[in-house]
């Protein structure tokens, strides 16, 4: 597909126009989130999703039992995307399996975790295990049967804030029980979980600190890319670009098509662009789109096992329980864990009179903080 130097020139103001809206990225993500909630349908008073939330603060921690419900992929992200204060994605590919988390005595929703294949470029954990995963075939379908990422983990508000529910939902996800789950469904051996922080930069701490030996920092993840158009915005820049090729600029079938399709606009215009003065405005404002995004904190758990990096890079194929920690990961012994830290989240919160008790969902007329 290419451009000519009108075309390109018309691409380049309209990508200027788009970003010179946001100074940081949670303007960027608020306007993809506020276009999102835009989409969705207007429920009935007392009939929403957030019906279903745990709203029930005056529980003490000691008092909850939790469960794993697949309550089904529809009704997850209609859940999902109104406590969420980021896009989520409708489909992730490769492997996945996602839950709402319910405390058994209210019945209601305390949060939502999803998983699935890992990521092939993550700095840190590539570092960590030498890159020997992609040396060949082989060794990448090891890597992928052995490594899980956690795509969303995502506490009802203020349940997070109450409770430290970001913290349990986390340590749910390096769980045996919920490890056995992706072994059997995938026929894995499952021995690495790892998942990024929401922000970076914009924020030194992570609802992921303090989780030893669940999860512990790893280091900080690449940010050199440019945040994907999204909204009536992508569907405009999207169809000016087919209109004037003629052609097709990504497979509908494709994953990640919004990012995919912003990527090969950019390679166009500069290819059309080459030699040309305007190349160098189109470049400062990439330069500053990029500088929206940001280095994430990544975390990773082993589940207990010694020899998780031998494993996964395929020298060995036992796992061998760390007699420390392996029987920490149970889940019962997570949430034990997660009380201990909850209770005195919570009674500090009462005896301070700090208890939130506001529902925190997306509407088309409420916003919600994208940083917390």
């Amino acid at each position: 597909m290419k451009l000519n130097k009108e075309q390109a020139l018309h691409c380049a103001q309209y990508m200027e126009d788009y970003y010179h809206h946001f100074d940081r990225i949670d303007d960027y993500m608020r306007s993809q989130k506020m276009g999102q909630i835009a989409e969705m349908p207007v429920c009935l008073p007392g009939c929403g999703p957030e019906e279903d939330l745990f709203s029930d603060f005056t529980i003490h921690p000691d008092d909850m039992e939790f469960e794993l419900v697949d309550i089904g992929s529809s009704r997850w992200l209609d859940y999902i995307s109104v406590i969420s204060s980021h896009l989520i994605s409708r489909s992730v590919p490769g492997r996945i399996v996602q839950f709402a988390v319910f405390e058994k005595k209210t019945k209601k929703i305390v949060g939502f975790i999803r998983l699935g294949s890992p990521v092939i470029n993550m700095k840190p954990r590539n570092e960590m295990l030498g890159q020997v995963f992609t040396q060949s075939k082989e060794a990448a379908r090891n890597f992928n049967n052995s490594a899980a990422m956690g795509f969303t983990i995502v506490p009802a508000q203020p349940f997070g804030f109450n409770y430290l529910g970001g913290k349990l939902l986390a340590a749910m996800c390096c769980s045996h029980e919920l490890r056995e789950v992706m072994n059997k469904k995938y026929g894995m051996n499952l021995c690495l979980f790892e998942t990024t922080s929401l922000y970076g930069s914009s924020k030194t701490v992570s609802q992921y600190d303090g989780m030893k030996p669940y999860l512990r920092f790893k280091g900080l993840t690449d940010s050199n890319f440019v945040p994907m158009l999204d909204g009536d915005a992508y569907k405009k820049l999207k169809d000016y670009v087919e209109a004037a090729t003629g052609e097709q600029l990504v497979d509908p079938s494709d994953s990640s098509k919004k990012l995919k399709a912003t990527i090969k606009v950019i390679s166009m215009v500069k290819v059309a662009l080459k030699n040309e003065p305007e190349l160098v405005r189109f470049n400062e404002v990439i330069d500053k789109a990029k500088s929206l995004t940001e280095r994430k904190r990544y975390y990773i758990s082993n589940y207990g096992f010694k020899n998780f990096i031998e494993v996964v890079n395929g020298k060995e194929t036992e796992l061998i329980p760390d007699p420390e920690n392996y029987e920490k990961f149970h889940m019962k012994n997570i949430v034990e864990w997660w009380k201990k830290k909850a209770s005195n989240r919570f009674e500090t919160l009462k005896n301070d009179g700090r208890i939130r008790t506001e529902m925190e969902v997306w509407s088309g007329d409420k916003e919600i903080d994208i940083i917390r």
